[in-house]
């Protein structure tokens, strides 16, 4: 049995030495909140908090992290939705399917704590996920409003 901190519970579950983080918490520990897209890391569905970096969780295995590192989800940052990120994405409107939202409000949330006053560019550099949707530009705006 291997054991991680994920939103403020020692969490049990049993895998693969290699499992990606992503599983573990979906599949192991019901928290299916964060998505999976691509698998390599590059649309970033998948991100959550890791001691407050925002991680890609599909291609870190689960076993790179250990009970001392503090895992948060969508599912940890706010379960009632009042996380001022989730506040501005409602206001705003701004998932249109919504699949890669999860992952964009926890980058977003993970920039907003480095840099509570982001510019353009920051979000630029920072926001690296994707949305086949195309919301990028209600992404800036609720960012925006978040950091306001």
């Amino acid at each position: 049995m291997a054991k991680l901190n994920v939103n403020g519970k020692l969490q049990e579950f049993q895998a693969e030495e290699d499992t990606p983080l992503l599983w573990v918490l979906r599949d192991h520990l019901r928290l299916t909140g964060t998505k999976y897209g691509c698998g390599v890391a590059q649309c970033g569905a998948c991100t959550v908090h890791v001691d407050g970096e925002a991680v890609r969780a599909c291609s870190m295995p689960a076993s790179a992290f250990t009970e001392a590192n503090k895992i948060v989800t969508i599912e940890g940052l706010s379960p009632d939705g009042s996380h001022p990120v989730q506040k501005a994405w409602a206001a705003l409107d701004v998932p249109q399917c919504g699949y890669c939202q999860c992952g964009m409000i926890m980058a977003a949330a993970a920039l907003l704590a480095k840099t509570p006053k982001p510019t353009d560019a920051d979000i630029d550099n920072e926001i690296t996920n994707i949305c086949r949707c195309g919301t990028y530009n209600r992404v800036r705006a609720a960012i925006k409003t978040a950091a306001g």
